[in-house]
């Protein structure tokens, strides 16, 4: 059976431009752009948060106080919707009480305490737009644990209902590491009956409800955002606690890398640099390096040595720590290392502590800035990307397409994009590196030096880098093929 056009329903707790904490927001918005220039009829759904608000866009009111289930009651919400450019549609879920807040997910003492209610009314809310607007799916794309109550409900509450009766379902998990673990004596709150979805083989994870796990159960299909991480997921270190459930259903795992939007990170057009380049003619990336070790106070015979970046999340989980152990031995190779990046206060204080006695070779930047981002990445001669784990990674994509050499330790995502250079062949594009220690971390920074020393074959190294292709039409397209096949194989049946 050949479909030349699916109904796909997006559910995604963010999305850009309307809101965005991190890489989910970055798939959320650019994912159902690529699969509507595909041909696809996609429907995004949201919370209508305060920063959503706050952006002034052209709302329409669809529907004002539809009832939407939460609990033993019905509280009423109003329906909205924006038309994008990509021409596929958007709604919003307006509930002030819920969604009016300064974050998305969380505060300064931590997870909201409502979670619970606020993703379980979302998650209701977007199967009754969908009936609302008379759009019948024929997939449903959930992601993350905001949106793992869905496959339950329409396995349940709504398994009956004419929209969603031959519907098939698709679940993502972007980091395993959230899981949406809330207490079990809320499971009335879903709308779910305990003797049919709480048990082992269930959404019962510990003896508390887990929506990560109920996406994961109750979906035809799971993807994860690269295949490296498919398979890491179903084993004891990279887990999580749910290895057993996803290995159960390791036939339906899938890895489908994340694209980048070439549109903001191309070197040839990048509106934060002080001069473009492309792989024909790389001598703008020469004046961009210049720049930076001017603009961040680098000695400025930086500007022949190895300059090596970091643009990250300062945290253990993206292997701040070993960063900080090869900081000295790096340095003393007379290099320049430059570090943007927010996060712990802790790491930021232990990298500010390093800097005087490398003053004119080290630059630190504690800030989340996107255009000082772009400038590094096109300035730098090496992104360093040690990640204990990393589901997918954009650090080292963008980085590859700017000729800028990516080191990364040998895991996930960065496993799947990044390949060794290998000198006897001229292929490869960057360096990694493993086991996740901070000796193999430098032995791998002391190689990639060594080949920076030959110009010719650097060179070859960033044009290798340059060709590569991670955009997103090509992971809208393996998306496609996967949903085709998920309807071709359970045509409206439920999992058995």
């Amino acid at each position: 059976m050949k479909h030349v056009h699916l109904k796909i329903l997006f559910l995604c707790s963010e999305a850009v431009p309307f809101a965005k904490t991190g890489g989910l927001g970055d798939v959320g918005g650019s994912l159902p752009l690529h699969l509507a220039k595909l041909g696809q009829d996609v429907r995004l759904i949201l919370p209508l948060y305060r920063v959503t608000k706050e952006q002034g866009l052209s709302l329409v009111l669809l529907a004002e106080n539809i009832g939407v289930p939460l609990g033993y009651e019905e509280l009423p919400a109003n329906i909205l919707k924006i038309k994008s450019k990509s021409d596929f549609a958007v709604y919003f879920v307006q509930r002030e009480d819920l969604y009016e807040r300064p974050n998305l997910y969380a505060n300064e003492q931590g997870d909201y305490y409502d979670n619970l209610e606020r993703f379980t009314f979302y998650s209701h809310a977007a199967l009754r737009i969908a009936q609302f607007v008379g759009f019948k799916p024929d997939i449903i794309h959930c992601h993350d644990w905001q949106t793992g109550l869905v496959p339950a409900l329409v396995r349940g509450a709504y398994a009956k209902n004419p929209t969603f009766g031959t519907v098939s379902l698709v679940f993502t998990i972007h980091n395993i590491g959230y899981q949406g673990i809330f207490p079990k004596e809320k499971l009335y709150i879903t709308g779910l009956s305990e003797k049919e979805f709480f048990h082992p083989e269930g959404l019962e994870y510990w003896d508390k409800i887990s929506l990560l796990k109920s996406g994961i159960v109750y979906s035809d299909a799971v993807t994860t955002v690269s295949p490296r991480y498919a398979r890491e997921i179903q084993s004891p270190e990279y887990g999580m606690g749910m290895e057993g459930i996803l290995r159960k259903r390791k036939e339906r795992v899938y890895g489908i890398l994340n694209g980048v939007d070439y549109d903001s990170w191309d070197p040839s057009k990048d509106r934060y640099l002080p001069a473009t380049y492309c792989a024909e003619d790389l001598a703008g990336k020469g004046r961009c390096k210049e720049a930076l070790v001017l603009e961040l106070g680098l000695l400025r015979s930086m500007v022949e040595r190895p300059l090596l970046g970091v643009v990250s999340r300062l945290d253990a989980q993206k292997g701040l720590d070993l960063i900080l152990k090869v900081i000295e031995p790096i340095l003393e190779q007379n290099v320049g290392l430059v570090i943007l990046g927010s996060g712990s206060k802790q790491i930021k204080d232990k990298i500010t502590e390093v800097m005087p006695r490398h003053a004119g070779r080290m630059a630190f930047k504690y800030a989340f800035d996107e255009p000082l981002a772009h400038r590094i990445i096109a300035g730098a001669d090496m992104l360093l990307v040690p990640s204990r784990y990393e589901p997918c990674g954009l650090t080292q994509m963008y980085a590859l397409k700017y000729g800028t050499v990516p080191l990364v330790h040998a895991t996930g995502g960065l496993d799947d994009t990044v390949v060794e250079f290998d000198p006897s062949k001229v292929e490869g594009n960057g360096f990694k590196f493993s086991p996740f220690a901070h000796g193999a971390f430098l032995d791998a920074i002391r190689k990639a030096l060594h080949f920076f020393s030959n110009r010719e074959l650097w060179r070859a190294i960033m044009l290798n880098g340059m060709q590569a292709d991670f955009s997103w039409a090509r992971s809208a397209k393996q998306y496609l093929d996967l949903y085709r096949s998920v309807v071709d194989r359970f045509p409206g049946r439920k999992i058995q």
